[in-house]
Parts: structure tokens; C-alpha cells; sequence
């Protein structure tokens, strides 16, 4: 038995996951190969729809990320950065669980995500966080005041089918991990500046992805 499997509660987190970054659509890296320009920034953000570790529930809570890199972030990459925000509504008990599932200290698919990114910590702090996405998967955005302002729709074209939605499976790079469902779409606005990021553009890659992620092992 593992120290994080010793120490850690049994734990899930299921919810939605999105990015906006500045890759053309659609991103390369959900395919495991070098992003558009040969390097990569954007906004991941995690709403968690039903979570558990050990007693303490995380229903409901957001938590965003600011990252960068040069390269392939599944292969060789290098100058990987990367701040966390958590939501500011959780207390104390489920900001200590947060920050154990999202550093990959509590192990599952997330200690797998650190290990591949390697990123450098810039920050942490705790704010508030306000995640918005269509029952139907029309549109999906965040807000940090101050901090960054971002908002997405899907992508359609002129055969996408009114009300129908582009779609990957089994993605060879999958942020969220392992048999989930991809929903691409286009990023309408993108403006970050925190922890040292900084961008402002419209127009390029992002997707939605459903998680669902249990926990140590």
C-alpha cells in the first residue's frame, strides 16, 4: 500500500472541465502533439458537480488554473508554469481537501496530470470564482474579478445540425483523463492578468470535458 493510499481518504470528484488557450481550433495538445505556435497558455477551469473526500463534500465548488509551456506538455516540454485558484466559498476542511486533489497528493488521474506537466507553482490563493455551462453545452465561461474573464461556444459550421454538438472520444491526450467526452468549441473572449499571465484574444481553441476521478489509488 502506497503512503498517499495510507494517509488519503477515499475520495471522487465528478463534474465539468474546460480550457480556453491560444492553440487554433482544434488544440493539438488534446491529441498529444506540440501546440499550434510550439508553445501554449490558457485558463483550465474544474466546476465539480458532486464531490466527496472522506466526510467532507465539494459539491458545487470551482477551482481554476493559469498555465503555460514550450513544447509537447505529454512529451518533451519545457519553462511549464502554473497558478491555482481555488473557489473562496469552500472552508477550511474542504480548501485542505483542494488543494491535496489538485497538487496530486491524493493521487488518482491529477498525480498523473502534475507528474506529465511538471509545472512550476507561481501562486495559490483562494477568490472568487463564478463558472457558467449551458445545460446544453451552448456556451461555458468563468470569471475572476480582476483576474481573468473568459467565455466559449461551441463549435458549429454549416453541416453541424441545429442543436448538435462536435465531439471526441478517446482523445490520445485527454486533460481530464482516461473515457471522457470532449465538446470543441471557440473561446469569444479570453482575458487573463494574474501571477504573471498575461493575454488578451478571441478566437482560438477551447473544449469542455466531463471528469470523473476516485480517489488514492
Amino acid at each position: 500500500m502506497t503512503q498517499a493510499a495510507q494517509t488519503v481518504p477515499a475520495w471522487r470528484l465528478a463534474g465539468d472541465w474546460f480550457d480556453m488557450c491560444k492553440c487554433d481550433i482544434p488544440c493539438p495538445c488534446s491529441f498529444a502533439q506540440p501546440p499550434t505556435t510550439g508553445d501554449c497558455e490558457g485558463v483550465l477551469v474544474w466546476h465539480i458537480r458532486e464531490g466527496i473526500y472522506g466526510d467532507v463534500r465539494l459539491d458545487g465548488l470551482n477551482t481554476v488554473m493559469l498555465g503555460s509551456f514550450v513544447g509537447n506538455i505529454w512529451g518533451e516540454h519545457t519553462d511549464s508554469y502554473a497558478a491555482l485558484i481555488f473557489d473562496e466559498r469552500a472552508d477550511d476542511r474542504q480548501r485542505e481537501a483542494l488543494q491535496m486533489i489538485f497538487s496530486g497528493q491524493a493521487g488518482s488521474w491529477p498525480a498523473q496530470l502534475v507528474a506529465a506537466a511538471a509545472f512550476e507553482v507561481r501562486g495559490v490563493d483562494f477568490a472568487p470564482v463564478e463558472v457558467g455551462i449551458d445545460e446544453d453545452l451552448a456556451t461555458w465561461r468563468v470569471s475572476v474579478p480582476g483576474r481573468l474573464e473568459a467565455r466559449a461556444e461551441a463549435l458549429t459550421g454549416p453541416t453541424t445540425p441545429d442543436g448538435a454538438r462536435v465531439q471526441s472520444t478517446n482523445l490520445p491526450g485527454c486533460e481530464t483523463g482516461p473515457g471522457q467526452v470532449a465538446t470543441w468549441g471557440r473561446a469569444t473572449s479570453d482575458r487573463a492578468d494574474a501571477f504573471g499571465f498575461a493575454w488578451n484574444r478571441s478566437g482560438k481553441s477551447s473544449k469542455t470535458i466531463t471528469f470523473d476521478w476516485t480517489g488514492p489509488a
